[in-house]
């Protein structure tokens, strides 16, 4: 299994240096978050007290760090990086600590796209000179462009999520609640290699219509179809996301209709995937599928988003998005058709690659029907 340390590149603070020197910032401030262990490898803790790394267009970085966390910061493989560790007490102002240790002549600064807003405000009173920005369009190149190493970590995510759909139709069963399965799901996400687990949709007949269900009391019956969406993180910091759909017995047969209909849309989106395409045209692959067939109508989101060490981050798979894709971009196709009695949608994460795609999830794309 990948650990939170080897997934970490040490070289990345020094692209993230690169990078915001390009950017015409006077700095970057990173706050824990994805972009601070994405920089860093410091998975630090979101607290009242700032814990900052300062990465400044000239001159070194350095981590600005409450004194009662310091051991914590050390312990990280921020340590590895030489990265000074400036400690501040409880009686200092650290948001003054970092204006200080700044040129007198910045007059722009990126910060964190996860900074708390009163965080940033007091950033903002302790440098009002510097206009604020977001970090996240200073990063999104390095983030959204998958090394060898994350690619790995997301495939490991995509087998360990692929066993716990494995086991899922185990659990269904006419009579369970919504809320049943999924804490059973959830402890299934722990169980096959996951760090915690971050979400289960469980959307049992017309709550299989809504694509973000929370579980419910709703009580299974026969021929319900079943969407069950799940996903975590991973020891590597990396996360997992996929839907699959289920039925208790035999479904109604225009949810059997639309699902062929689904299988095809999801299956052309994957098809269209490969260096120099759009994501609005992958977007178009599935919808014009889904939209020739009449059911363009209840296809109510995007067709994806681009997953690392969020589930959701760039790129994202929708109509207006012009840029191309390029090798090492992950994301996920998940085409739904939600007609209101029931719903369904079919998702998988693929990473493009020089040849076009690989699918990091790998069970059945078909309905499966378990016993009623």
């Amino acid at each position: 299994m990948t650990s939170a340390t080897s997934s970490f590149e040490p070289e990345r603070l020094g692209r993230a240096r690169q990078a915001v020197a390009d950017s015409g910032l006077g700095a970057v401030f990173l706050t824990p978050g994805p972009d601070l262990r994405y920089v860093s490898g410091y998975d630090a803790t979101p607290l009242e007290r700032l814990t900052c790394l300062v990465v400044p267009a000239t001159g070194d970085p350095f981590l600005v760090v409450p004194r009662l966390e310091l051991p914590a910061a050390q312990a990280s493989p921020a340590a590895g990086l030489g990265v000074e560790m400036v400690p501040w007490d409880e009686t200092d102002d650290p948001f003054a600590l970092v204006a200080a240790r700044l040129p007198r002549d910045v007059t722009r600064v990126g910060v964190a796209d996860r900074m708390w807003a009163v965080m940033a405000l007091r950033f903002r009173a302790a440098l009002p000179g510097a206009e604020q920005v977001a970090a996240g369009k200073v990063l999104r190149e390095l983030r959204m462009r998958k090394s060898a190493i994350e690619v790995e970590a997301l495939r490991e995510a995509g087998a360990a999520i692929d066993r716990v759909h494995g086991l899922v139709p185990g659990l269904l069963k006419a009579g369970r609640t919504e809320r049943e399965v999924g804490r059973d799901i959830a402890e299934a996400i722990v169980a096959e290699g996951h760090a915690v687990t971050d979400f289960v949709i469980v959307g049992s007949g017309p709550n299989g219509a809504s694509p973000h269900h929370e579980l419910s009391d709703w009580v299974i019956r026969p021929g319900d179809p079943v969407v069950v969406d799940i996903g975590g993180t991973m020891p590597s910091g990396y996360c997992s996301d996929e839907t699959r759909v289920y039925a208790v017995g035999e479904p109604p047969a225009d949810f059997r209709a639309y699902y062929a209909v689904l299988q095809e849309a999801q299956a052309a989106a994957r098809a269209a995937v490969r260096p120099g395409v759009t994501p609005e045209a992958v977007d178009a692959a599935a919808r014009d599928v889904i939209a020739a067939a009449g059911y363009g109508e209840y296809f109510i989101h995007r067709t994806g988003h681009g997953i690392g060490l969020e589930t959701h981050e760039e790129p994202y798979i929708v109509s207006g998005n012009t840029e191309p894709l390029e090798a090492g971009m992950a994301f996920s196709i998940e085409p739904g058709i939600y007609p209101g009695a029931h719903g369904a949608r079919i998702e998988d994460i693929v990473v493009c690659t020089p040849e076009g795609h690989e699918s990091v999830n790998n069970v059945t794309r078909d309905l499966v029907i378990v016993d009623g």
